[in-house]
């Protein structure tokens, strides 16, 4: 998951990552990655971001129609 920059907010700062191909994007906060100096406990590393887009890619499949109209 490709970072495309950083932005500081009130809350202080967000990844904002490209996904499904350029897609879509989402926003991390900080506290939830592995970057920088005020990471949480239960942060994301690579891995748990890896394994967070697998499961958000499966969720979405589940919404797409399979085949013929959407109804």
């Amino acid at each position: 998951m490709p970072v495309l920059f950083s932005s500081r907010i009130k809350s202080g700062l967000v990844f904002v990552c490209e996904i499904d191909g350029g897609k879509r994007r989402i926003s991390l906060p900080q506290s939830w990655t592995d970057r920088g100096p005020e990471a949480v406990a239960g942060r994301f590393a690579v891995d748990g971001l890896t394994a967070a887009r697998e499961l958000i890619d499966a969720l979405a499949s589940r919404r797409r129609p399979v085949g013929g109209d959407a109804a």
